[in-house]
């Protein structure tokens, strides 16, 4: 239910990010840690029959035990009221914790991503280009540009070379998003 719920709120809300980026985003969203607090915030724990020795050793508040009982509640909510009930508890409850869900939730690889969106239009890789170095040797600051197809898609900046590819990466994946927003017929 939770899968299926976020699985379409992220499709109709980014319908021109690709089912990669989309199924990565879900899983960030549905994973033990997001559970397990979304049912502290609701105080669960509170409310869990544990035997005396789950009790004492601290069951009340174990990751598992509070993420299986976010999902039980979600289970109950499905069976009491209906799909449209459960949907409308799960969006409140993400919403609350990711905000209105204006852009795909943050991107752990962007390089990443960004080779894959560019490899489906051609074989050609992006290249990243150091475009300077600045600063004492003890606190660099690093600029690079991605290219691809000998136009620059972006650039970031980090106190590493790969935090500034990583960044430029980021920038790029907007501004192609940007563009792809921007060239899509209305």
């Amino acid at each position: 239910m939770l899968g299926l719920v976020l699985t379409r709120e992220l499709y109709e809300k980014f319908p021109m990010v690709g089912e990669g980026p989309l199924t990565k985003a879900r899983a960030q969203m549905v994973n033990r840690r997001t559970l397990a607090g979304e049912a502290r915030r609701l105080r669960l724990g509170e409310h869990l029959i544990l035997s005396r020795g789950e009790e004492a050793n601290g069951g009340r508040d174990r990751p598992s035990a509070l993420a299986d009982a976010f999902e039980a509640l979600l289970g109950a909510i499905f069976l009491d009221g209906g799909y449209h009930a459960a949907q409308d508890f799960i969006l409140r409850c993400f919403r609350d914790a990711f905000g209105e869900l204006t852009q795909v939730p943050s991107l752990d690889n962007p390089k990443g991503e960004l080779q894959e969106l560019l490899q489906a239009r051609s074989a050609e890789a992006p290249l990243y280009e150091m475009t300077s170095v600045t600063g004492p040797d003890h606190d660099r600051l690093f600029e690079c540009a991605v290219i691809y197809q000998g136009k620059e898609l972006g650039r970031g900046q980090g106190k590493s070379k790969k935090q500034a590819e990583s960044q430029a990466a980021w920038a790029a994946l907007q501004k192609l998003k940007t563009d792809e927003a921007v060239d899509k017929p209305a």
